[in-house]
Formats: C-alpha cells, structure tokens, sequence
C-alpha cells in the first residue's frame, strides 16, 4: 500500500551547521578514571607510592596483569590526563576506563520488522531482502536518549487511535479539559473537550482516527517500547498531539489544514509532523505555518509520492520557502529511493525510510508504504534531539538534522544532503563516514546505451549489459527523462531477480548496485506522453 500525502521545502545553504567530532559523545568513559598498564616491576610499589608517581589515586590493582585504575582530578581534561600518563616512565599504556552497555533494543515482539529503525538485513514485511545499515541508527541513539514528555509533537494527519494499547501511554493530555467539566471549554481555547487533540473537520476534540493513516504515523514517532505489544517508535516516551483535518477518506480542506496548524501552534507543538500534501500555492497555508515558525516550533513535511521533481514542479506543503520547513523523500531497506518518492537537489532535504514500514493502526498493526512514513521517522528524531538538547531552537534542530545525514548514494543529487537522517549523529552531532556502496568511488567502463529520443508510444525494448569479471556494477544514466508513473525502466540481475525500476527525471545519476557482471535492462512506455527518452553511458563497478 502506498499512501499517498506528501510535499518539499528549501532552506539556505548558509544554514548548515559546521560538524564537529568530539569524543566525549561517541565513547562514554568512567569520568576522570583511567586504565593503566605499568612496565614490569612497577606493581611492587605500593598502593600510596603508585598514587603520588601516576599524579593521582589508585582505585584498584588488577592482579597478575601489571594493570591498575587511576583516579585523576576532575578539572584535568581526559586528553591531557592520557597525555601525563603516557609519558610517565613507568607507564606502558593509559586508556580511559570506557563504560560497555548491553546494546540497548527494544523487546517488543515486532520490533524486528521495523527495519527503518534496526536493519539488520531482515526481509522487510513484503520480504524484501535489505542492506543492512540502512537504518536511522536508533539503537546507538537509545544508549544516550530514549525521548521526553517535555516535548510536543503534533501528528497533523488523519487523527491517532489514542486508545490503541501502543500508543495510549504517549499520548499528549490537555490536563485542564481531561479534569474539567464535559461539554465546557475548560481551558478557554476555543475547543471543547479537546483532551487529546483537535478535530478541525468538525471543530470538536474528537481526533479519533477513522482512518489508520495518522495512527500508523504516531506509531513510528512513538510507539512505547518494552511493553511487551507490537513495535517500538523512535521515542519511547515522548506526548503526541491528535490533530486531525484528513477525513476518513484521508481528504481534507486548505481551511481545515489552517485550522489543524493554528490548533498545534497555540497549544505548544514543537514538532508538526505532516505526511500530507496537494493543491497550489496557498498563501494562507504558508502564513499558517509562518506562524508556527514563529512559535518555535519545526514543521517537518512529507516530499510526495508523485515520481515528481520538485524542484521543477513544487508540490506543497512541503515546498513552501519558510524557515522551520523540512521536506522528506522516501527509501527503502536498501538504500535505494522508493520509485514513487518525489524528489529535489534545492528542494527535499534529506531521505528516510518509507517503503514497507510496519506501525500501529486501527487498533493493530500494518505495512505501509509512503513518504507519509518517511517523516514520522525525522519527526521522531527531531523530537529524540530536542529531548536530549532541550535548548536548541528549532531552526538549530533543523540544522542538526541536515548537517549529520548519512550519505546514501541513492539520495546524491535527488535531496540537498545526499544522505538519510541519522538518529546517532544527530544526538553526538557527527558525521557519518561516506557511502561504502557509492557507485562514484568505483572503477568505471565506458558504454552506450539509449532508447530513442523522443521515443516512440508503446515501446517495449530490451537491453543486454554486461561488465566481464564484475562482481557488481551499477549502470549510470546520463540523461533520464521517461513520464512519470507510466513510462518504466526496470533492471534485473543475471538471475532475473528485479533490481530496481526507475521513472521520471534523474539524470546523472547511477542505478542500484546489480550482483554479478551482466543485467536486463527493460524499457516499457505507455501510448502517449513521449518524452526524451534516456542513456547509459558507463558502468562503475568492484
């Protein structure tokens, strides 16, 4: 199932923040202590005699290993104390004394499915085999944050099912309603009984989902984790806000959209996650959001499900030149785009996981596909870096969020960053090192391959490639330009396994990695809308 609510942002260059590497935050040591192997001998001395030589207190001797720990004032930085210790005559090595965890996952019986958040190269729900790594780096994050009440996050969407089990215990609370009378506007906002959201269809506190769609999405910001049920979201604590404006039909209007982000925006959201998307410019739709930028608060927005550049044909709300916006395509476990997911070099910011993703809806659990899904996954992350760096400000988050993506090859030149988000680097504000499996690093071979430009109404052609003594290549397109959603290029590998099908724009850029030396390539085109057509003009490969 492919759900079909999406849309892009752009956002200035200047605005990316320089990264810095800083051990403190990727390895965690026992403050001001330190291991240290003494050279032979040197064990004989006692414990005081040890402690003056070493400038510090000794804690603990390791018998029969020559090693002891060492204590060191907590003014001297762990740098200069490894220094001192190392250039000491009796000192064989010093190492802090780092601190090991058990790897900290969740225990909920379907987290195995969740492979945006744990890719351990699973078959997916639909039994696609993933790439393992290809994940948010959830469960490094979890060793430092695991979410926050503190903060809001408004599921602008469809409604939440607050009474499904996974969800209930996340759920944000407006306490004055939920103690106060039935049938009064308690808290004097406008909205009667609104304990756990707005519908703004109705003008009530009804946010009940009708449909699945917003439920599936709180389930992947914040599912609670180790209650024994189903998945695990990003956060797992964290208050989710019920806003609902998407029908049952999962349609809805400019003014209730307005009225949805008005509603998040007076009731303290801080994170608006949107997996929405349709119609043209609205000035208005742009002023409300204007004005939850002004709130504080990040607006992050779902890319579109159109096989659109958005670049070239901006979708919205996504694509609206505001501040606090932030725009989502969609991959799979992979690594690779979702065929469907819109995309953008100045206007989608960066990839996330959204194809097969398994959530919370209806009271159950299902799979669904979608840029719709990518953005509760950096919606959930946003959230996971507020709660461990309360004091950033919105535009800060965003910045972090840009600026220690993952490089994924699939999203270099289809997104501003070239990368997925990274839970991880966020939370330590680290870089990722470069894509492994980026087919722009590899030896090349030149080729010449091309369907007719234009080409013709109901072609239906097929390529034979190979790349001798491979044993795996990727194509590279130097031009691509097919109607999008109706005219296909599909890859298979020797095997006739399919590697991947593309559609739309996206020139320069490589396919998929296919195993082995050789591949299919198949070029299928509907009876109308011709286009320019593509070329193959070299193969990378290893």
């Amino acid at each position: 199932m492919k759900n079909n609510f999406s849309k892009v942002s752009a956002l200035a260059a200047t605005m990316m923040l320089a990264v810095t590497a800083n051990a403190s935050f990727t390895t965690q040591s026992v403050p001001g202590e330190f291991v240290v192997k003494l050279k032979p001998g040197m064990m004989r001395a006692s414990t005081q005699a040890l402690s003056q030589q070493l400038k510090g207190f000794v804690t603990q001797k390791i018998s029969g290993q020559n090693i002891v720990v060492v204590k060191k004032a907590v003014f001297e930085t762990n740098d200069s104390a490894i220094k001192a210790l190392n250039e000491n005559p009796m000192v064989e090595i010093a190492e802090p004394n780092y601190i090991y965890k058990i790897n900290k996952a969740p225990t909920d019986p379907l987290y195995v499915q969740t492979w945006g958040l744990s890719n351990v190269g699973q078959a997916d729900p639909k039994n696609q085999v993933g790439v393992a790594g290809v994940d948010i780096n959830a469960e490094r994050a979890w060793e430092i944050q695991t979410g926050t009440r503190e903060k809001i996050i408004a599921v602008i969407d469809t409604g939440i099912d607050y009474t499904h089990p996974d969800l209930v215990d996340n759920m944000w609370v407006n306490e004055s309603e939920k103690n106060g009378k039935a049938g009064v506007d308690d808290d004097n906002n406008g909205v009667v009984d609104d304990v756990y959201g707005y519908n703004a269809i109705t003008g009530t506190g009804n946010a009940k989902d009708d449909q699945g769609h917003g439920s599936h999405c709180a389930g992947t910001i914040g599912a609670r984790a180790n209650n024994g049920i189903g998945v695990a979201g990003v956060n797992w604590n964290v208050r989710m806000m019920a806003v609902k404006f998407l029908d049952a039909g999962g349609s809805g209007s400019l003014a209730d959209a307005i009225k949805a982000i008005d509603y998040a925006t007076k009731m303290g959201a801080h994170v608006m996650s949107n997996s929405w998307g349709g119609g043209g410019f609205s000035q208005t739709l742009m002023d409300a959001i204007k004005r939850s930028n002004e709130a504080g608060a990040i607006f992050i927005a779902a890319a579109g499900n159109e096989y659109n550049n958005n670049d070239n044909s901006p979708t919205y709300p996504s694509t609206y030149q505001v501040e606090n916006v932030m725009s989502v395509a969609a991959i799979d476990n992979r690594g690779a785009k979702a065929d469907f997911s819109n995309y953008g070099k100045k206007t989608v910011h960066l990839g996330a996981p959204g194809v097969n993703v398994m959530s919370t809806t209806g009271g159950s659990y299902k799979s669904f596909s979608g840029t719709s899904m990518a953005t509760p996954h950096v919606a959930g992350v946003a959230a996971l870096l507020w709660a461990n760096e309360p004091n950033l400000t919105a535009a800060q988050v965003k910045e972090r969020l840009i600026a220690t993506v993952r490089p994924l090859a699939s999203m270099k030149g289809k997104t501003r960053t070239g990368g997925m988000v990274d839970a991880y680097g966020a939370l330590t504000n680290t870089q990722a090192p470069p894509d492994a499996n980026d087919p722009s690093n590899w030896a090349t071979v030149a080729m010449n391959f091309a369907s007719e430009s234009p080409y013709k109404p109901n072609t239906d052609q097929t390529f034979e490639i190979s790349v001798p003594g491979a044993k795996e290549f990727a194509i590279y397109f130097e031009k691509f330009n097919v109607e999008s959603g109706y005219d296909f290029v599909t890859i298979y590998d020797a095997a006739g396994n399919k590697v991947q099908t593309l559609t739309g724009s996206m020139d320069e850029s490589f396919s998929m990695t296919i195993t082995g030396e050789s591949a299919r390539v198949v070029f299928k085109s509907d009876k109308s809308v011709e286009k320019s057509g593509w070329s193959i003009t070299k193969a990378a490969y290893r």
